[in-house]
């Protein structure tokens, strides 16, 4: 039996989409309330941290990101965060609106995230995915 590491299994767990803009003001407000939450901010490709952000690192992110997300994805909709609990986030994905391929869907290799706020300790995806992609690689180069 493969033992998933807690932080790729939330990360493939089940989200929810913030489509409207006020939504994601919602969302960032939750955020803000939890601050001294123990908040992870790993920015994917990077390094992941090996500590929870301060308080005021948490609200600096947000508001960053935030203003970034409206200036660079210039729609009425959002569609490009996801969470896994709007009202008690403890997980969310930000999509970079400058990649976003095929953000939802069926695609086999879909982008990740650009950036992850966690109440997890990441792991640095990049690595924990591509293994597991060459696993499933072999098995079907085994089939044929």
């Amino acid at each position: 039996m493969v033992v998933k590491d807690p932080f790729v299994a939330a990360f493939k767990g089940g989200f929810t989409g913030i489509l409207r803009w006020w939504q994601l003001d919602e969302l960032w407000q939750n955020v803000r309330e939890d601050a001294d939450g123990g908040w992870y901010i790993y920015a994917v490709g990077e390094r992941p941290p090996d500590s929870p952000s301060s308080a005021q690192q948490l609200t600096l992110f947000v508001d960053e990101i935030d203003q970034r997300l409206r200036v660079d994805h210039d729609e009425d909709y959002c569609g490009i965060v996801y969470t896994d609990d709007r009202n008690r986030p403890t997980f969310i994905k930000i999509y970079d609106p400058k990649n976003l391929g095929i953000v939802c869907g069926s695609s086999d290799s879909p982008p990740l995230p650009g950036w992850l706020l966690s109440k997890l300790r990441p792991v640095d995806l990049l690595v924990a995915l591509s293994s597991e992609q060459n696993r499933k690689q072999w098995w079907h180069r085994l089939l044929g």
